[in-house]
C-alpha cells in the first residue's frame, strides 16, 4: 500500500528483494513493539486515572450513625469540577436537607462536601451528587445512610451518570465530526503541499476545517446541559456559556475556534498562492520557495495547537505522568491526521481520475509509514497507561472496545499489503510505459527523417516537372488571373457558413440549447475520463484498494472516538478496587445468597428454572444475577425477566430492580440498593411468550 511502503523499483528481481527487506523491517518493528507491550502491561504502575469515580464518602454508604452529621464528605479518584448543587442530601420524603453550598475540602480538587441542617430526624437519607471530572466527562451516582435507624424513603434519583439521550447522542455525534474534520484538514493540507494539490484534494481539507469548525461550535452550545444532565432546549440558555467557558473543557473548545480562524488564512495561502501556476515554471518554483518554509512552520504550529485542544482537556490531562502523556497525544492525533486525511486525499485523486507523480506517491508512502509507526508506539504508551493490566483488556469495557480497534488496525493493515502489491505494478507498468514511449519516439524520428529525405526529393522532381508543364501552357492575362481569384473566393465564403452551420446546428440563439449542449459536452468529457481511468487495471486496482483503507479508517476513527469517551479500565479497576474495601463490606464474611426457583407458565416451553443471586447480601450497593436455564439445565433465554423486593415488616417496597441482559439466559443489575438487614420477599416474573407468563415468589435473608 503506498501508505506502508515507497514504490519499489522496475523489474521483477528489484521488486521482490525491496518487499523482502520491507517485509524483515515491518516483522522486526512489530516484534520489538510486542515485546514492548508485554512488558508494560505486565510491570504495572502507580495509580493513574480517568473518569472520576467514588472512592469512598462519609457517611459510608449504607452505614447506620448514631447522630446527624454536620456535613457529607465524598472522595474521588481525581480531581472534579464542582457546581452549587453537585451535591444535594434528600430526607425519607424526599426533600432537600443540605444548605446548597458544595465545595473542595482544604482545597482538595479530588474532594466534595456539602453542609447538612442541624437537627435532623432519624431514618434513610440519599446523597445523589453529580461533578465533571478532570477529563471533562460528567460523572454522578447516589448512595444512602441512615441516622439511628432504616427507615422507608421515598426519594427517587437518577444513579445512571448519563446525560439526557438526545444531548448525549448529538454530543457523541458532535465529537466523532470534531475528529473527522482534524484529520481531513491536516491530511488534506499535507498531502497538497507535499505530494500533489488538485481540486479534490482541496475539498478535502476546506471540508475538514467546515466540519471542525461547525463541530467545536455546536459542542460548545451543548456543552453546558451534557454537564447538567438537561434535555436539548437547554442549548438555548446562551447565560450558561460564560459558566461553559470558564471551565477547562470550555476553553479548550474555545481556543480551538480561536485556531481554526487563523487555519482558515493558511488555506486560503496553500491552496492560493502556494499551488496557483502562472505558466512560467520559473516563476512558480520561486514562489513556492519562498512560501514553503513560512507554511511548513505556520501549518506545523497549527496542527499541533489544534491537537493540544483534546490533549489538554481530555485523557491525557488527568493521571499517571500527566507532563509526558499530554504530549504523546499531541503526536498520536497529528499522526493519525497526516495517515488517515492523506489516504483520503490519495483515494479521491484516484477517484477523480487525477494524474499523480510516481514521486508524489513515494513522497506519501514515506510520511504514512512515519506516522503508522508514531501510532503504533504512542498507542502503545496509552493502552498501557489506560489499561494497567492483561485482565482489563476482557474485564473492562474500555478493554473490549480496545481490541476491536486493534483488530480493525490489523484489517487495516491486510488491506494494506494489497494495496502495495497494486503500486508495485502500477510503478512497473509507468516504467515500461516510459520505456516504450522512449522508443517510439526514436523510431518516429527515424521515420520523420526518412520521410523529409523522401519529400525532399519528391518536391524537387515535382518541381522540374511544374516547371516544364508551365513552359508549354500559354501565358494569361492579369484580368483572367483576376476573375480566376475571384471565383475561388466565392466559393471559399459560401463553403465558410455552411461549415459554421453544422458545426454549431446549434443552439441558434437558444441560451437553452447553449446550456444543453455544454451539459452534454460536459458529461462526455467525464465519461471519457471515466473509460480512461477504469482501463488502466493497475491504478483501478490500487484505487480500490485505497478507497477500502479509508473506509476502514473511518470505522477505526468511530471506535477511537468511543474509546475517548469512555471509562479507562485502569480506573474502573481502581473504583471497583475501592467498592469492595469500602467501610462495612468486610465486616462478616458472607456469602452470596442463591435461590433457586421453578417456573412454569402454561406450555412445554414455559418450564424451566431460574437462579437468583445477590452479591455479598449486606445492606448498600449489591450486585444481582438471574440465570434462567431449562430442565435440562442448558441456558435459554426468554422474551421478559422483571424482578422486585420487599421488606414488608419495615413497610419498604416493592423496589423494582431494573436487570439488563448480559448473555443468553443471564441477566444482571450492577447496583442494587438495599437500604436494611431482615428478610425480604423477591417477586421474579418470566413471561415466555406475549401472553404467557408466571411470577413466583421467595425469601432472601440481608444480613446485618
Amino acid at each position: 500500500m503506498p501508505s506502508l511502503t515507497s514504490l519499489a523499483p522496475a523489474g521483477p528481481t528489484a521488486t521482490r528483494s525491496r518487499t523482502t527487506a520491507t517485509a524483515r523491517r515491518l516483522m522486526a518493528i512489530c516484534g520489538t513493539l510486542l515485546a514492548a507491550l508485554l512488558c508494560a502491561l505486565s510491570v504495572g504502575a502507580s495509580s493513574a486515572s480517568a473518569h472520576a469515580a467514588l472512592t469512598s464518602t462519609d457517611p459510608a454508604d449504607g452505614s447506620v450513625v448514631k447522630t446527624a452529621p454536620r456535613e457529607v464528605t465524598l472522595n474521588f479518584s481525581e480531581g472534579v469540577l464542582l457546581s452549587g448543587d453537585s451535591v444535594r442530601v434528600l430526607d425519607p420524603k424526599g426533600k432537600r436537607v443540605d444548605t446548597g453550598k458544595t465545595a473542595h475540602v482544604g482545597g482538595k480538587s479530588s474532594t466534595a462536601a456539602a453542609g447538612l441542617h442541624s437537627g435532623l430526624p432519624d431514618g434513610t437519607y440519599t446523597v445523589a451528587w453529580k461533578a465533571v471530572s478532570e477529563d471533562s466527562h460528567p460523572v454522578s451516582g447516589a448512595f444512602t445512610f441512615s441516622i439511628g435507624a432504616p427507615s422507608k424513603t421515598t426519594a427517587k434519583v437518577s444513579t445512571s451518570g448519563e446525560s439526557d439521550s438526545t444531548v448525549g447522542t448529538l454530543y457523541g455525534i458532535g465529537r466523532y465530526a470534531a475528529y473527522g474534520g482534524f484529520a481531513a484538514l491536516v491530511g488534506g493540507c499535507v498531502f497538497a503541499g507535499l505530494c500533489r494539490s488538485s481540486r479534490p484534494v482541496r475539498k478535502i481539507a476546506v471540508g475538514g476545517w467546515v466540519t471542525v469548525f461547525t463541530a467545536t461550535l455546536v459542542l460548545l452550545l451543548l456543552r453546558g446541559p451534557y454537564t447538567d444532565g438537561e434535555g436539548i432546549g437547554g442549548v438555548l440558555d446562551l447565560g450558561r456559556l460564560g459558566d461553559v467557558l470558564s471551565t477547562k473543557p470550555g476553553a479548550a473548545l474555545l481556543s480551538r475556534l480561536l485556531l481554526l480562524g487563523a487555519a482558515a488564512i493558511f488555506l486560503a495561502v496553500l491552496f492560493g498562492s502556494y499551488t496557483r501556476r502562472s505558466g512560467d515554471a520559473e516563476v512558480d518554483a520561486r514562489r513556492r520557495q519562498d512560501l514553503a518554509f513560512g507554511l511548513g512552520f505556520g501549518g506545523t504550529v497549527m496542527a499541533v495547537g489544534l491537537a493540544a485542544t483534546w490533549a489538554m482537556a481530555e485523557h491525557a490531562s488527568v493521571g499517571l505522568q500527566r507532563q509526558l502523556a499530554m504530549p504523546v497525544d499531541v503526536i498520536h492525533l497529528i499522526a493519525v491526521g497526516v495517515w488517515m486525511g492523506g489516504l483520503a486525499s490519495l483515494a479521491v485523486t484516484l477517484w477523480a481520475g487525477e494524474p499523480i507523480e510516481r514521486a508524489a506517491v513515494r513522497r506519501f508512502s514515506r510520511l504514512a509509514f512515519g506516522s503508522v509507526v508514531a501510532l503504533v508506539v504512542t498507542g502503545l504508551y496509552q493502552s498501557w497507561r489506560q489499561v494497567g493490566s492483561w485482565g482489563a483488556l476482557t474485564d473492562t469495557e474500555y478493554g473490549r472496545w480496545l481490541l476491536v480497534k486493534v483488530g480493525l488496525v490489523a484489517v487495516l493493515v491486510g488491506i494494506a499489503a494489497v494495496s502495495r502489491r497494486w503500486t508495485g505494478r502500477l510503478t512497473d507498468a509507468t516504467a515500461e510505459a516510459e520505456k516504450e514511449t522512449e522508443a517510439g519516439s526514436a523510431s518516429e524520428a527515424a521515420s520523420d527523417a526518412k520521410a523529409t529525405t523522401e519529400a525532399r526529393a519528391e518536391a524537387g522532381t515535382d518541381a522540374e516537372t511544374a516547371a516544364a508543364v508551365k513552359a508549354t501552357q500559354p501565358a494569361r492575362t492579369g484580368a483572367a488571373d483576376a476573375a480566376i481569384d475571384a471565383s475561388a473566393e466565392a466559393k471559399s465564403a459560401e463553403a465558410e457558413p455552411a461549415e459554421a452551420k453544422s458545426g454549431e446546428e446549434s443552439d441558434d440563439g437558444d441560451p437553452v440549447r447553449a446550456a444543453q449542449l455544454a451539459r452534454q459536452r460536459a458529461a462526455k468529457g467525464k465519461a471519457t475520463t471515466r473509460r480512461e481511468r477504469d482501463a488502466d487495471r493497475e491504478r483501478s486496482g490500487l484505487r480500490r484498494s485505497v478507497i477500502a483503507e479509508t473506509v476502514v479508517a473511518v470505522v477505526l476513527l468511530a471506535v477511537a472516538t468511543v474509546l475517548s469517551g469512555t471509562q479507562p479500565g485502569r480506573a474502573e479497576t481502581e473504583q471497583a478496587g475501592a467498592a469492595a474495601t469500602q467501610p462495612g463490606r468486610d465486616r462478616l464474611n458472607v456469602d452470596p445468597v442463591s435461590v433457586l426457583i421453578p417456573y412454569n407458565t402454561g406450555p412445554k416451553s414455559g418450564r424451566g428454572k431460574a437462579v437468583v443471586m445477590i452479591e455479598p447480601a449486606l445492606p448498600g450497593d449489591n450486585a444481582l444475577h438471574v440465570f434462567t436455564t431449562d430442565l435440562a439445565d442448558r441456558p435459554v433465554d426468554v422474551p421478559e425477566v422483571k424482578l422486585s423486593l420487599t421488606l414488608g415488616s419495615k413497610g419498604i417496597g416493592p423496589l423494582r430492580i431494573p436487570l439488563e441482559r448480559l448473555s443468553t439466559g443471564h441477566w444482571s443489575a450492577r447496583t442494587v440498593q438495599l437500604p436494611m438487614a431482615g428478610t425480604w420477599q423477591l417477586s421474579l416474573t418470566v413471561r415466555t411468550s406475549d401472553i404467557d407468563q408466571v411470577t413466583e415468589t421467595r425469601n432472601v435473608k440481608v444480613a446485618q
